[in-house]
Order: structure tokens, then C-alpha cells, then sequence
């Protein structure tokens, strides 16, 4: 299937690995110019480079990278200085870390707050103006399954998340979707990234058992019996993002293999 979407410019949160990565190579196979942007330059470059190196198109499509941190002013004026104009953006940013509610202070609170719930309006803020002008625009926030179905350990994601969550409900219904601008969000479940293995390294220690009794038991709770890969997750995120889905608006679409347990 054709997306429509070759030469169109995306910005990919989070693009030096796991999904980010998945979605940043997904839209490149589609022949959408790619500006990634990660904190760590190294990997980001080895990315980028690998994204080039696989690029099935004769012409192009254009990847360029840039390292910095897109939850800080500095950050996203370092993005724009790049390029200031995109038809897509992909938000992506690492969650908070788990824990025990009692022991986050206001501090650990803002931290999330900014990184997963103001940063994704700030790049919504600053491109759908745009979008909106040329008559195509596509926005897609990766959130997590926990939004559905919350995680105790996981309050400061559930909290700044679910904001998030709030937030592109209404701005996906305003005017912006007249003009062909569409907002989604995209949850993942259980995917095979680092920060899944680290999660389930950190229960491994707690409980004393091996990391692979821990991931497999995980496994076990999943219909699919497995975990996600994140070419899966960028295939949905560029559909998402093609000129299929414009009739797709304000919705949360779940990718965890059938782990949620609920009808709606």
C-alpha cells in the first residue's frame, strides 16, 4: 500500500532507538525526510547513518539528526534551527522512572510533567499552525498502555500521560481537524526496547528471580504470548500517519497484543 506521504518532513522524538527508531524507519521507507532527534549523539548519528545506509529509495528520502534534548527550550530551539516546517511529528519521550509514590517530590513530579505532557504540546503548539496552512498534518504522540490501564509503580507516567491524554482530546476536535490536521496517540504495551529490559531487570532484583523467569512470566500474561518489536509498532505509526488515516482523530490507539482486559 502507497501511504502518500513520500516527501513529506516528519520529526521523530526519542529516533536513536527502540520506538522511536521503529516509527523514524518506517516513515523513511515510506520516503519521508526524517529529522531524529535524541539526547545521546553517538547512537543518534549510528542511527541516522543506518537509516541511510538501508534506504530503499534511489533519490533520498533526506535523514538528518539532531542531539539535544527535546524537553528543554533549548532543545526544541535547536530542533527548529534544523528545519522549522513539518507535516508530521512523532513525540517521544523516555518515561519517568517507577517507584513508590511517597518518596516523589514536587521536583520528580515537574520533571514528568514536562517531559511527557508540555514537551508533546509544545511541539503540537509550534507545527500545527502550519499543518493547517498547507492542508495536511499528522501528530502522533506515543504515550503507553498504562494510560489504559494504569500501573501502581508507574504513577508519574500515569499522571503526566493521562494529562496528555486530556489535553489532545480536545485540541484533535477544534478547528486544526477541518483543515487536515489529525492528532493521535499511540500506546504501547510491552515492546522489546531497553526500557523494558531495565524495568524488568529492576523487578528481577527485587524478587530475587532471574531476569528471563521475570520477562517470561510477562510473556505468559500477553494473548500474543510475546512481546512487541518496534518495526510492528512504526509500521502502525506510519499508517497512522499517511493520507489513509485522516478519518482517524482524538483517539488512543492501543498496540499490547491483547493484554488490556477491557471491551472499551
Amino acid at each position: 500500500m502507497d501511504l502518500g506521504i513520500t516527501g513529506k518532513w516528519a520529526l521523530v522524538g526519542g529516533a536513536s532507538k527502540g520506538l522511536g527508531f521503529g516509527c523514524a524507519q518506517a516513515l523513511v521507507r515510506e520516503g519521508v525526510n526524517v529529522v531524529m532527534v535524541a539526547r545521546g549523539a553517538e547512537v543518534l548519528q549510528q542511527a541516522a547513518h543506518q537509516l541511510i545506509a538501508n534506504n530503499v529509495h534511489s533519490t533520498g528520502p533526506e535523514v538528518l539528526f539532531v542531539p539535544a534534548d527535546i524537553t528543554t527550550t533549548e532543545g526544541r530551539a535547536a530542533v527548529f534551527a534544523t528545519r522549522r516546517d513539518f507535516d508530521i511529528v512523532v513525540t517521544n519521550a523516555g518515561g519517568p522512572p517507577p517507584g513508590d509514590f511517597r518518596n516523589w517530590d514536587r521536583d520528580a513530579w515537574l520533571r514528568a510533567i514536562d517531559a511527557n505532557m508540555l514537551t508533546p504540546i509544545e511541539l503540537i503548539k509550534a507545527t500545527v499552525d502550519g499543518m493547517a496552512e498547507r492542508g495536511f498534518g499528522r501528530i502522533i504522540n506515543i504515550t503507553s498502555s498504562a494510560v489504559k490501564s494504569p500501573i501502581d509503580t508507574l504513577g508519574l507516567s500515569n499522571g503526566a500521560r493521562s494529562g496528555l491524554t486530556g489535553f489532545v482530546a480536545g485540541v484533535s476536535r477544534s478547528a486544526l481537524a477541518g483543515r487536515g490536521v489529525t492528532i493521535n496517540n499511540l500506546l504501547p504495551g510491552a515492546f522489546e526496547t531497553d526500557r523494558l529490559r531495565n524495568n524488568f531487570q529492576g523487578a528481577a532484583t527485587k524478587s530475587g528471580q532471574s531476569l528471563d523467569a521475570v520477562m517470561d512470566a510477562r510473556r505468559k500474561t500477553i494473548p500474543t504470548q510475546r512481546f512487541g518489536h518496534p518495526d510492528e509498532f512504526g509500521a502502525i505509526c506510519a499508517f497512522l500517519c499517511s493520507q489513509h488515516a485522516g478519518y482517524i482523530n482524538g483517539q488512543n490507539v492501543l498496540a499490547d497484543g491483547g493484554a488490556f482486559g477491557g471491551t472499551y
